[in-house]
């Protein structure tokens, strides 16, 4: 979707002037994995408009696949407004209601070749938005799991796009059974589960039918659990704190692309956690979101 973050601090009806960007969580995360260079396809369905016609450039510019990607003749890309702060979580208002992504449904998952591709990421977003995004998203698990895909699904809780809360909770959590691997945060966890506690909630998603989960637990790191062990992955340390949006998905592009690299899960989680750093250093969803050498030199130093 369309981002516009504010270019001054102050309350999103205050502000007068706004910088433009693309934005969405699997966004932040292809665009994570592509610049690690790993082959990516995005799957949407966009406006005939300005935001639409960004998203596709942005697409082009980092070298991801939109051979997915529709179009609506009369649904608008949604978009979202940012605001800029110096300390804390930024405030967000969406604009996604409606949107041409909310039409998304079964038959786009239908023209998808999965036995092309090896992995699926999914946040808990695009079956947030809609009855027909809810059951494109199921089909799309199951697709994957007959094609032999690995499956990793962040909650990635947004409350205000649900129905309701009882919904919200039993969609994800339905859908993280489905998952190979699940990736919340503390937080989410309290939500989907009634606790905050890492071991809690990993061992909740493990029950549940997961084979690995790794429960981020901000600047301390990310707790991980199999069926074998579990450990904690200590996170980097971060000088200034300049936009905390994105930090979960740039996790999640450090931990798919080292499994995808045969790297063993712990040294995953920790390229996970470096690449959250150095997003979280960075304003925007995505800007920050390292190239190798980039990543090799932060890890290093």
């Amino acid at each position: 979707m369309g981002l516009l973050i504010a270019q001054s601090e102050g309350s999103l009806d205050s502000v007068s002037g706004y910088d433009l960007a693309v934005a969405g969580a699997e966004f932040n995360v292809a665009v994570g994995a592509a610049r690690l260079g790993h082959r990516v396809t995005y799957m949407t369905k966009l406006g005939k408009d300005p935001f639409g016609q960004r998203i596709i450039h942005v697409l082009t510019a980092n070298g991801i696949g939109s051979e997915f990607v529709t179009w609506s003749d009369d649904k608008k890309t949604g978009f979202m407004l940012k605001s800029r702060v110096s300390e804390g979580d930024p405030d967000i208002f969406y604009f996604r209601a409606g949107s041409a992504a909310s039409t998304l449904s079964v038959e786009d998952v239908e023209k998808i070749q999965f036995s092309e591709y090896t992995h699926l990421h999914v946040t808990g977003i695009l079956p947030a938005l809609s009855d027909s995004t809810r059951e494109a998203v199921d089909l799309m698990f199951d697709k994957a799991r007959e094609a032999g895909l690995f499956i990793s699904f962040d909650p990635n809780l947004r409350l205000q796009l649900w129905p309701s809360q009882d919904v919200m909770v039993q969609t994800l959590n339905r859908l993280a059974a489905k998952a190979d691997m699940v990736l919340p945060g503390t937080a989410e966890g309290r939500i989907l589960m009634g606790s905050d506690d890492p071991k809690e909630i990993n061992a909740f998603y493990l029950q549940n039918g997961a084979k690995a989960v790794v429960t981020k637990c901000g600047g301390d790191g990310a707790f991980v659990s199999t069926k074998d062990e579990e450990y904690m992955v200590p996170g980097f340390k971060v000088e200034t704190v300049v936009d905390t949006v994105g930090a979960g998905d740039g996790f999640a592009a450090g931990v798919i692309t080292a499994l995808m690299e045969g790297l063993p899960l712990k040294e995953a989680v920790r390229r996970g956690t470096a690449i959250g750093a150095i997003q979280v250093m960075s304003r925007g969803d995505n800007e920050g979101l390292p190239y190798p050498e980039q990543l090799k030199a932060f890890m290093e130093r």
